[in-house]
């Protein structure tokens, strides 16, 4: 069952207002509550996402990035080649 993409469109905005509200209030560096609004954030953002799919076959030019920089969902095929780089680096280190 698809949501409107209205709806999440109006759930991600709550979601972005609600993490600037902890933001601003702030308690210490890893408060509990900003860290559950980021993902709140997230959530909202990918069912908005969806439902807009779902409903247009349209997505938006935003992607979701990890703590460490890095796109949330990875390809396989970019892991195998990453994968694949660091064995031929280890072969040429063992053949010199």
């Amino acid at each position: 069952m698809s949501i409107d993409p209205r709806a999440a469109l109006s759930a991600l905005t709550t979601a972005l207002e609600e993490h600037l509200v902890a933001a601003s209030a702030r308690r210490g560096e890893e408060d509990p509550i900003v860290e559950a609004t980021f993902l709140g954030i997230i959530d909202a953002f990918e069912a908005y996402e969806e439902a807009l799919f779902d409903a247009f076959d349209e997505v938006t030019p935003l992607v979701i990035y990890g703590e460490d920089g890095e796109e949330g969902d990875f390809d396989d095929e970019d892991d195998e080649e990453s994968d694949d780089d660091s064995i031929d680096s280890d072969v040429s280190k063992v053949a010199e």
